[in-house]
């Protein structure tokens, strides 16, 4: 089975960014949203609250954090414990007040670009200085540079903000690299923050280690920030949960105002809910399905319609990573697709200076709208 995306006249419907941002005539491929459906059990949490009116402050007492352990043990085997978890807004939320938290003010918070562009502006709300440590490229995929982690804890950086798995590439990190990843913070006393944002659409056949399910010293030094908004589509409604798997990390999220936990959205925390429930998993495998589908298309385009893009396919999440270097539309080929192509794609070089000649595209769509994007495109060649 698969998830059928909605057609492009009903998404043209929506208001959201995507379907806001450019004129009718552009295909937008550009930010994290998808073109699906939502989950029934979502839909149905929904307009049941609507119904009754359900529409106050989230409770002191939720049934998240249980929700999010019963997923989370079903998902990837890990046994997280509810009692050490508290909700927020949204991820970057999570990050910045847990960062506020584990660094002082000129710190240096380590992210391993090219990466998901707020994260250079979360570290700056948070007081800190981002270290860049890129990741390194094998020639085959991309992984974590341990050797260049340890050089900037050894030069002082007090935590790492990591993306688990990895936004752009898509890249899953490996157990042993982050078990390597926990030690080296444990050796230098500084925290690992894992945004893992986009664990649930890890494939099947790839899977995805939680940073905190990895090994003792992960649990000593970690925190977690997880939601359902990208696997479900759910960003508008604004609710993560915040996790920590020892007693002085739990009482760090712990000290977090009540204003941090309060501005959670009521409709997020009941979606979230719904989201992470049995019910929903055979929606979340269907959409597994779908998005594998995609991203094998995707390379498919790409191999007869511009063999000078090169492309990995990603091994969790609906974003491509493409390197458009080749084709010589200079460091951000995205302006000139979005003018000439009219395809909205994200700018490569908003990631760090690594996406020089990249771009991002969102492949969370239809086969119809993917195909079309590309055989714009390629009419630029």
């Amino acid at each position: 089975m698969s998830v059928t995306a909605l057609s492009l006249e009903q998404l043209r419907e929506r208001s959201s960014e995507k379907w806001r941002e450019y004129p009718g005539d552009v295909l937008p491929l550009f930010v994290a949203e998808t073109d699906f459906p939502l989950a029934p059990e979502i839909t149905h949490a929904l307009e049941r609250a609507v119904a009754i009116g359900d529409t106050g402050y989230i409770a002191s007492r939720t049934p998240l954090p249980e929700a999010y352990a019963g997923f989370a043990s079903r998902r990837f085997g890990w046994h997280a414990d509810p009692a050490r978890m508290r909700p927020t807004a949204d991820v970057s939320m999570g990050i910045v007040e847990i960062l506020r938290r584990v660094t002082s003010p000129g710190d240096r918070v380590i992210v391993n670009p090219p990466v998901y562009p707020p994260f250079y502006e979360l570290v700056a709300e948070a007081g800190a200085v981002v270290e860049r440590v890129p990741l390194r490229d094998t020639g085959s995929a991309w992984e974590l540079d341990l050797d260049g982690i340890r050089l900037a804890l050894d030069a002082g950086a007090r935590a790492i903000l990591l993306c688990n798995p990895h936004n752009p590439t898509g890249t899953v990190h490996s157990a042993a690299s982050l078990a390597a990843l926990a030690d080296l913070a444990v050796e230098y006393d500084a925290a690992v923050v894992s945004d893992e944002i986009h664990a649930p659409l890890a494939q099947p056949g790839t899977g995805c280690t939680p940073f905190l399910a990895v090994s003792d010293a992960a649990r000593e030094v970690g925190y977690a920030v997880v939601s359902a908004s990208k696997a479900f589509n759910l960003a508008g409604l604004k609710c993560a949960l915040m996790v920590t798997a020892s007693d002085p990390t739990t009482r760090v999220v712990r000290s977090l105002p009540v204003e941090v936990e309060w501005r959670t959205g009521q409709f997020g925390l009941l979606a979230a809910v719904a989201a992470f429930s049995p019910a929903s998993d055979p929606w979340l495998d269907d959409l597994l399905v779908t998005l594998d589908q995609n991203r094998r298309l995707l390379a498919d385009l790409l191999a007869e319609h511009l063999p000078q893009a090169r492309f990995r396919i990603p091994g969790a999440g609906y974003l491509a990573w493409i390197d458009l270097s080749d084709l010589g539309w200079g460091d951000n080929p995205s302006r000139r697709i979005l003018r000439e192509a009219k395809v909205a794609l994200h700018f490569g070089p908003a990631f760090g200076a690594e996406g020089a000649g990249h771009a991002r595209l969102n492949f969370g769509t239809s086969p119809e709208i993917l195909t079309e994007a590309i055989e714009r495109i390629a009419t630029l060649t």
